[in-house]
Formats: structure tokens, C-alpha cells, sequence
């Protein structure tokens, strides 16, 4: 068995070494024209995208309240007194741990899930093919809100048939901490896998048909060629599903807000963005709520710039 696993290891590193990769001339500059052509688009994304960030950061430096507002008090410059404020907070602490192992047990399942479907997709017929297909991209197309709210009905404690085929009675799933976060993840994982599977689904039909015949002639198993040859070819497509799986489920809101009606009994269910609705508007301090969004901001940030440059490092050695 070992020596089958070594030899499909082996065949497929000889595929990916004799693809012939792409050169690009060295010394040249590609010159002003990709820029000439991204102008219309850097114009808008900057109109939309600066502005409100360049507000929101703004406002963080400021005591920002409802007096403020209306115009009752003036605006006084706190300079990082609500940054200090806040990552003095043992609360906020803990809503961002929640937050990063909530978006972390999301990604995984959301992941396991498009990869199997993925798979399966490539062993089925064509009508059972296009049904999953179809059923995926309408979990993709709903709405948050309605999915939330669906997803609320079947495991509702009076009426939902989830616990009466599980035999659990008037189990209520939103009282709990963790039943609660499990329901959300759920609704999360539902409405994030067809992203994951119809991607990963392309990537498998792009793989040379030889190299898997080879591979299931050497006595590979299923896993195996998923883990020996499958994923390290499509290494590229995985590191882009992760990291959008990742910005995605770390800023999750609708669904939290709307499954465990605004962050949970007394707060065990919030998240940051979640976090910085309640401060900034229920609790009327406008200037946390932006603190706390620049925090946010900072992290996805640090994700997108290690996303960014995977790519290269990735298309370099492609």
C-alpha cells in the first residue's frame, strides 16, 4: 500500500512538472493601459469604499453620542481613548474570541461540506448532478433574513419537526450558548457551501482525467486521490475559497441578529459586528461602535493582504 501511495504521489508531481508555465518577459513594465482600464472602477470602489472608511475612522477618534447628534454637547477629540476603552473591555475580549472560533468552526464545515458535494458532483449522473446543482444555488440566492427565519421554524421548540424526529421534546435550541451558536452555524454552512462546492466542482473538471485513471489503477482510494492528488492540484482554488469563507463568516450579522434575536440571552451569543450595532446604536455610543469597526476592518485587512499575496507566492510557483 505504500509503495501504491508513493507511486501516485509520484505521478502526479510529474503531471504538474511537465505543464508548461507561463513566462513573462523580464525588464518590462505592462505600462499605463491596465490602469487607463481599471480607472472607471478604482473611481467608484474609492467613491464608495474611502469615504465611509475614512468616516468611520473619524468618528472613532471622537466622543461620538447620541447628545452629540442631536446637538446638545459638542464633539470633544478623545484621540485613542475609545481604542483604549475598548481593549480595556474584558467583554469585547471575549466577543472576539467567540467571533474568530465561530467564523473558524464555519469555515471548516462550510469547506468539508463544498469539497464533498464537489466530489460527489463528479460520480454522479447528469439529472441527479443538475438537481444537487439547482438545490445548491437556491440555498446560495435566498435571502439571509429568510433563511434565518426558515431555519428558525425547523428547529422551533413548539412547532418544528427537527425535534420531534429526534425525539427531543420542547428542546429549545436558542436558549443554550453552544445549541444556539450550532444552530447559526448551520444556517451559515447552508447558505456558504454551493460557493465552495460549485468552485472546487470546477476545479476537479479541469484536472487532466489521466491522473486520476492513473491513480485509481494503482489502487488509490477515494481519500487518498483527494488527498494526494486532487488537493494539491487544486491548492490555488482552495487557498480562494478559504480566505473568502473566512472574510465572509468572521463578519456574519443577519444571521446571528436574527436566530438568536439580537446577540442571545443576556449577550452569549454576540460577535463583533453584532457587538458594534448594540454600541453603537442601542447603547447610543456611536464612537465605540466605530472603534469597534475599525478593529474589524484592521483584521480583514490583515486577512486580505495574506490572501493577496498566496496568490503570488502561488502563481510564482505555478
Amino acid at each position: 500500500m505504500v509503495a501504491q501511495d508513493t507511486a501516485v504521489v509520484e505521478r502526479t508531481r510529474t503531471a504538474r512538472s511537465t505543464a508548461p508555465a507561463p513566462r513573462t518577459p523580464r525588464g518590462r513594465r505592462p505600462g499605463p493601459a491596465p490602469w487607463l482600464l481599471l480607472a472607471p472602477a478604482l473611481v467608484v470602489l474609492g467613491g464608495l469604499l474611502a469615504y465611509p472608511v475614512y468616516q468611520l475612522g473619524l468618528i472613532s477618534l471622537f466622543h461620538y453620542t447620541q447628545a452629540q447628534v442631536s446637538g446638545g454637547e459638542p464633539t470633544t477629540f478623545e484621540g485613542l481613548g475609545n481604542y483604549a476603552e475598548l481593549f480595556g473591555d474584558d467583554r469585547f475580549w471575549q466577543v472576539l474570541r467567540d467571533t474568530v472560533l465561530f467564523a473558524a468552526a464555519c469555515v471548516v464545515c462550510t469547506l468539508a461540506v463544498g469539497c464533498a458535494l464537489a466530489v460527489l458532483l463528479t460520480r454522479v449522473r447528469a439529472v441527479p448532478r443538475l438537481a444537487l446543482m439547482l438545490a445548491a444555488l437556491g440555498a446560495w440566492a435566498t435571502p439571509a433574513v429568510t433563511g434565518s427565519t426558515v431555519w428558525l421554524l425547523l428547529f422551533d421548540a413548539d412547532f418544528g419537526p427537527v425535534n420531534r424526529v429526534l425525539g427531543l421534546g420542547d428542546h429549545a435550541w436558542t436558549y443554550g450558548r453552544l445549541s444556539a451558536f450550532f444552530l447559526v452555524l448551520l444556517e451559515v454552512v447552508w447558505c456558504s457551501f454551493p460557493f465552495v462546492m460549485v468552485t472546487v466542482y470546477a476545479g476537479i473538471r479541469a484536472v487532466p482525467s489521466e491522473v486520476l485513471e492513473a491513480a485509481a489503477l494503482d489502487g488509490a482510494s477515494q481519500w487518498r486521490i483527494w488527498r494526494s492528488v486532487l488537493a494539491p492540484m487544486l491548492r490555488p482554488i482552495l487557498v480562494v475559497v478559504t480566505i473568502q469563507s473566512v472574510i465572509w463568516d468572521f463578519k456574519v450579522f443577519t444571521q446571528i441578529y436574527v436566530m438568536t434575536n439580537g446577540g442571545g440571552i443576556a449577550g452569549q451569543n454576540l460577535v463583533l459586528n453584532v457587538y458594534a450595532y448594540q454600541q453603537a446604536f442601542a447603547s447610543s455610543q456611536y464612537s465605540l461602535g466605530a472603534a469597534i469597526g475599525v478593529v474589524m476592518l484592521l483584521i480583514l485587512l490583515a486577512v486580505t493582504l495574506v490572501y493577496l499575496r498566496l496568490l503570488r507566492r502561488q502563481g510564482e510557483e505555478w
